[in-house]
């Protein structure tokens, strides 16, 4: 059983006479099996030596190269009620055309003539206003008079004393001559007596010469007189000069108080004028605020306030527009570890949601339905979904993009890098390595400069 003498071996099994040996044959599927094999893995090993285009590839969406031409919503600049539709979705507007209409909300904005009255206001305020400054142009012409009749009435006291001086002068001078007079009176006297006694003159030349006398004092004493009063003549002119002074200085005091309070007064009207336009401007504004129009030509794509009769507050969104024309770009979210291998003027490929595409990311030129692109911007400032964002603008020197495209729809980008083997690209996606930089210098200095 076991074989283990040599004397006692075990004969050899005929496979050629057994039927079932005879029915099945010799196998020979391993033989075969093994030669794919062998070419399989001859026709792999070449392939890994056949060039592959590395890329950098992205999600993005479709979208437009200028901010004024992606799709806006308008909003409502002041509070109201929606009053009245004047558009469909789906409807092409021009810029200008009226969308909806709103109605006023707040009390103080209800008056129906609210313009009219405001500008009666105003016009009542520059009347007032242009009264006080005729006010103040007659306080001027008061102020003018009165200095005029100042230096007129100055002058005349100045006047009045000199000629109280000069009377002064005048009594003093009178004063000594009627001493004078009275030295004579009395020597003439005196002379009178002796001579009397002596018997050379009559009584009634003595007696005449007392009473000459008894007139030179009187005439001394008048004189005196005279004089006392010229003094208080000329006290009182000088008197009257400061009292003058000091009367028209209060008139002219109280003239220009009333000029400057005039003109306060107008200066407050006018301010209150200005105010009142400003409001005027702005009721007018806020009236041709109660028709939405249209920002630029384009088409209604949705309502967000829906209805008639809907309250809506400052800076709700009513509706949004979509520019008739636009430049189509693509919007591409790249990874920081990517980053610094997007330049300005790179080319990329796209893949656009509902067009029918074959791709090979890594053979590009034997990819079927996929459309060139250059990177036209590149945002310096990360995004919040944790990417890079790139705008890429259509590539002129290819094929041009699907008519039918519309801004929002999904896309996927691909940015073309160097020609490496495809063992070389396997070997670098094992390693989790980033793609080459280009070999060509001038490439690589384009590629290491920052976008303008």
């Amino acid at each position: 059983m076991l074989n283990l003498s040599p004397d006692n071996r075990v004969p050899e099994l005929q496979r050629n006479s057994m039927r079932s040996f005879r029915t099945i044959g010799e196998a020979r599927a391993h033989t075969l099996f093994s030669k794919w094999l062998l070419a399989i893995c001859a026709v792999i090993l070449l392939g890994l030596f056949l060039p592959w285009t590395q890329n950098i590839r992205a999600r993005g969406t479709v979208t437009s190269l200028s901010p004024d031409q992606r799709p806006q919503t308008v909003h409502a600049i002041i509070p109201g009620r929606l009053e009245e539709w004047f558009v469909r979705e789906g409807q092409l507007v021009n810029k200008g055309d009226t969308i909806l209409r709103l109605s006023e909300v707040k009390a103080e904005y209800f008056d129906p003539r609210l313009l009219e009255r405001t500008q009666d206001q105003i016009t009542s305020k520059e009347l007032t206003a242009r009264s006080y400054d005729e006010k103040v142009h007659a306080l001027d012409a008061q102020i003018d008079a009165l200095s005029s009749g100042l230096i007129i009435k100055l002058e005349q006291a100045r006047n009045k004393i000199v000629q109280a001086r000069l009377k002064l002068q005048s009594d003093s001078i009178r004063v000594v001559a009627a001493n004078t007079e009275i030295i004579v009176a009395n020597d003439q006297y005196a002379r009178g007596e002796q001579q009397f006694k002596e018997g050379l003159i009559s009584k009634v030349e003595l007696e005449r010469r007392q009473v000459a006398r008894q007139r030179a004092n009187a005439t001394l004493i008048d004189a005196q007189n005279k004089l006392l009063d010229a003094r208080n003549e000329l006290l009182n002119a000088q008197l009257d000069l400061n009292g003058i002074r000091n009367d028209y200085r209060d008139k002219l005091s109280k003239a220009e108080s009333e000029k400057f309070s005039s003109m306060s007064q107008m200066y407050t009207t006018e301010a209150e004028v200005s105010k009142m336009q400003v409001d005027l401007a702005n009721y007018t504004v806020r009236a041709g605020n109660y028709y939405v129009t249209a920002p630029q030509q384009g088409y209604i794509t949705k309502a967000v306030v829906t209805g008639v009769g809907e309250t809506v507050k400052e800076g709700d969104p009513l509706v949004s527009v979509m520019p008739a024309r636009f430049d189509l770009a693509v919007e591409l979210y790249v990874r920081p570890m990517d980053m610094p291998l997007i330049a300005s003027g790179q080319k990329v490929r796209f893949v656009f949601d509902g067009w029918p595409s074959i791709v090979f990311s890594g053979w590009p030129n034997t990819s079927y339905g996929t459309f060139g692109g250059t990177v036209a911007a590149i945002d310096n400032f990360i995004s919040p979904n944790g990417k890079y964002r790139i705008l890429v603008a259509p590539d002129t020197t290819q094929a041009p993009w699907p008519q039918a495209l519309r801004v929002g729809g999904g896309t996927i980008g691909f940015a073309l890098m160097g020609d490496v083997p495809i063992w070389y690209e396997l070997w670098r996606q094992i390693n989790g390595f980033p793609p080459d930089l280009y070999s060509d210098p001038q490439a690589v200095s384009t590629i290491s400069q920052p976008a303008k």
